[in-house]
């Protein structure tokens, strides 16, 4: 324990918060679909998905395996860095969520990480090659793949379901997909806590590995895993309902047979890259399903006004998250643990910030599915028995 200096443990402890907005931030990939159509309650939605967060962190390592030894050079990385690219991450993470945009917390993590490394110890402190192979091809490639898997699987479940119903999609059909989708949501739950625990896993493990707590390449230890689940679950459990609301309506309008094979595809990519080691965006993929599963049925609405929207986001994520972590680690290096306490202090305040704006139009279980749109008061909501 002689490693865990004062940073580390702050490194830790905000590498952990960093996991809890994570997990608010991607409920909506799991849950979105199966809320909107009516197959699980919002709250029920959201316990089921958090215990299987914590579930999924113990099935595989090979994720957090690529965060810490992967993408930037644990020789060359200090726990300073890793906490500037932390607020950068949180702090995009907030931002993002507070719009109700399903943007990705893979790649503010990464971008954050890359560009404080990037401040701190010169370009050679980044793999890019391997940012290359395992996190930008993914990034590409599984929205693509996720979308056409699920527009493929939509038009097979209308296709049986039009059999079975005499061309009209009956009541009897439709509550036998809702049953099938509280199993697929939580498929894709278990399936998050395998890609997006990891990442906070590995964060850890690359903090411990530069205090010298651990050798080069080594695996997370079991307290991380834990506390990385934990994490990422409790998250998943109080949050995400903004984000909710646009995916489940906000592409389009999503039916039992589109949620069911939107969640199928989702588990399928996602398990996939965590076998594999791929660091991508489960919030990509999940967007990636809906937007197949829509176009899989005919006649139905695509918006793709709020598709270019979360493009965009995803677009500009890795590199703005990026900037913030390098002018982060730009303070703390230069001002040392002053410097350090000005990062904490500052990033602090405009998460509080951010917060305190999000309370001015709440999205929670009663209005989760009241509008595709998320929008900002001017004003605080009026109090019940007040004049509007």
């Amino acid at each position: 324990m002689d490693h865990i200096t004062f940073l580390v443990a702050v490194v830790i402890v905000t590498a952990l918060a960093f996991d809890f907005t994570n997990g608010f931030h991607d409920t909506a990939n799991a849950m979105a679909t199966s809320i909107v159509t009516g197959a699980l309650a919002p709250r029920t939605a959201v316990l089921i998905s958090g215990v299987l967060n914590v579930v999924g962190a113990f099935l595989s390592t090979e994720v957090a395996k690529t965060v810490s030894g992967g993408i930037v050079d644990d020789t060359l990385v200090s726990p300073g860095m890793i906490f500037a690219g932390l607020v950068g991450a949180i702090l995009w993470n907030l931002l993002t969520w507070l719009v109700g945009l399903p943007s990705s917390s893979s790649h503010a993590l990464f971008g954050g990480l890359i560009g404080a490394v990037w401040v701190g110890a010169g370009s050679q402190g980044v793999n890019f090659e391997k940012v290359v192979e395992k996190v930008l091809v993914p990034a590409v490639a599984s929205p693509v793949v996720a979308g056409v898997a699920a527009l493929l699987a939509t038009c097979l479940a209308y296709r049986l379901a039009y059999r079975l119903t005499d061309r009209a999609l009956g009541g009897s059909v439709t509550k036998g997909f809702r049953i099938g989708q509280i199993a697929s949501a939580s498929l894709v739950s278990l399936a998050h806590g395998t890609n997006d625990a990891q990442k906070t896993m590995g964060v850890i493990t690359l903090t411990l590995i530069s205090a010298g707590a651990l050798g080069h390449h080594a695996g997370p230890p079991l307290w991380v895993i834990a506390s990385a689940g934990l994490a990422i679950g409790l998250g998943t459990y109080l949050g995400g309902r903004r984000i909710i609301r646009t995916m489940g309506k906000g592409l389009t309008e999503i039916q039992s047979p589109q949620g069911f094979a939107a969640e199928t595809a989702s588990t399928a990519v996602i398990l996939t890259s965590a076998h594999l080691g791929f660091a991508l965006s489960t919030a990509q993929v999940a967007s990636g399903s809906v937007l197949g599963a829509g176009l899989g049925r005919r006649l139905a609405e695509v918006r793709w006004g709020v598709a270019g929207r979360m493009a965009l986001a995803w677009v500009v994520t890795l590199p703005a998250a990026a900037l913030v972590g390098g002018l982060a680690a730009a303070v703390a290096q230069n001002g040392g643990d002053l410097g350090t306490a000005v990062v904490a202090l500052v990033g602090a305040a405009l998460a509080a910030s951010i917060v305190v704006v999000s309370r001015r139009n709440p999205v929670h279980a009663h209005n989760v599915n009241d509008a595709h749109e998320v929008s900002m008061r001017t004003e605080p909501p009026a109090k019940v028995g007040t004049a509007a």
